[in-house]
């Protein structure tokens, strides 16, 4: 198993966690699959959506497996008058990361993060490290401690 970023960081912190690995199918990078093939619910999963807005150029939004981003909430609690999912083609070139490997730790440059309210639910909760195939669990205050992120409300 080989170590990304994110786990790096996460050892820099001492931050415990746990890395789960799954086979990686091209057409199944959804959150919801991935949940299942680690053995989590979707809510415990979360995806991380990268965004422009209005007032902070670039911001991470961490949301649950299962939950759609709402744009005009997402917007409002963030702080911004509108906001829209970032292309994917300028993913890579502005985090570092592909589609189903992005984390909210370790990209190229530290952008806002937020966190759905949902996450405190949840004593440990699953993120990607940056890499396809591979997740890691861990507590959610401490994701929040590594990324400086806010919890929000971010979904419907």
């Amino acid at each position: 198993m080989t170590k990304t970023n994110a786990c790096r960081i996460l050892d820099q912190h001492s931050i415990p966690y746990e890395i789960r690995e799954y086979e990686v199918n091209d057409d199944e990078l959804d959150a919801v699959t991935v949940a299942h093939k680690i053995g989590l619910p979707p809510e415990q999963v979360f995806k991380t959506l990268v965004l422009t807005g209005d007032t902070h150029k670039y911001f991470v939004a961490v949301i649950p497996g299962n939950a759609e981003l709402e744009l005009k909430r997402t917007a409002r609690s963030t702080g911004n008058k509108s906001c829209a999912m970032l292309p994917m083609k300028e993913l890579l070139p502005l985090t570092g990361y592909i589609r189903g490997g992005c984390s909210p730790i370790g990209m190229k440059k530290p952008f806002p993060t937020f966190l759905d309210e949902t996450i405190e639910l949840f004593d440990r909760i699953s993120i990607s490290p940056g890499k396809r195939g591979m997740q890691i669990l861990l507590a959610p205050h401490d994701l929040q401690r590594v990324t400086g992120a806010h919890i929000v409300e971010l979904c419907a």
